[in-house]
């Protein structure tokens, strides 16, 4: 996987990569990986925390994916501070999946967005199991 952005929320006490396998944010699946401060090490099935997949329109998602009997736990609307939108839910099984805003998040994606790039996160450790 190529590393496209990295980014660092110390108010958070969080970073952020985005990777995928094409040479474009634009023309990929992008996998959002986070790292919480201070976490040493993750264990299998502790470290997955959701699955985020891109919507036209998250209101409608969000009255479809309820119809189909998921659970909102966040509903639909923008994101404090980034102006994403955003609808979460959570399957018969009690997995999260978030829908984002497609138009929202290509914003996110343009590198004035971001304070930085690197090609390498050392930081981060690798998955136990």
């Amino acid at each position: 996987m190529k590393l496209f952005t990295r980014k660092d929320n110390p108010a958070q006490k969080k970073t952020y990569a985005y990777m995928g396998y094409d040479e474009s944010e634009m023309r990929t699946t992008v996998l959002e990986f986070e790292y919480s401060y201070g976490v040493e090490e993750y264990d299998l099935g502790t470290a997955f925390a959701q699955i985020a997949i891109g919507t036209n329109d998250v209101y409608k998602t969000s009255a479809a994916a309820q119809q189909a009997g998921a659970k909102i736990v966040r509903e639909a609307g923008p994101l404090p501070g980034l102006d994403t939108k955003i609808v979460s839910c959570l399957d018969p099984d009690g997995w999260k999946t978030v829908f984002v805003d497609n138009r929202d998040f290509e914003k996110e994606l343009e590198p004035a967005a971001y304070s930085c790039r690197v090609t390498a996160m050392p930081n981060l450790k690798p998955l136990k199991g």
